[in-house]
């Protein structure tokens, strides 16, 4: 994998950009994670599956993320709760939600611990990309 860490010293992380962080509690530690919740969103999520809902200042009644890049044999991990985002705050999930240790489990990013986006993915080779499972939510 390549990473880029070039891009957020002159634009700001987006949703749906698949990232690599320094875990805030240990800095030694990168992951990679989606970005779901942006600076100034209230993230609620609720459901068993669970249904993720963004509400922010251009959509104050909230619209649902629609994630159709996860397996619904994935879903799992912590439901039923609302994150309000400070600015220069993320929430961040791993795609595979049944196992991953993301901001449902330690908390909101702060974009300090964001070191790039995933450039490239070189292995496997029969996955090979630019900007690898990038998404762009229609809001």
């Amino acid at each position: 994998m390549i990473v880029d860490r070039l891009t957020y010293d002159f634009e700001t992380p987006q949703r749906g950009d698949v990232i690599v962080l320094d875990l805030p509690q240990q800095t030694s530690r990168a992951l990679i994670k989606r970005v779901i919740g942006l600076p100034g969103d209230t993230v609620t999520l609720s459901g068993p599956n669970p249904t993720i809902t963004i509400t922010d200042a251009a959509h104050p009644n909230g619209f649902v993320l629609n994630e159709p890049y996860i397996d619904p044999n994935n879903y799992g991990g912590i439901t039923d709760t609302r994150y309000t985002l400070g600015p220069d705050q993320y929430f961040v999930m791993g795609d595979n939600r049944k196992v991953s240790a993301d901001s449902r489990t330690w908390g909101i990013l702060p974009r300090a611990d964001i070191v790039g986006r995933v450039l490239l993915r070189l292995y496997p080779f029969n996955q090979l990309g630019i900007l690898p499972a990038e998404e762009r939510y229609q809001q």
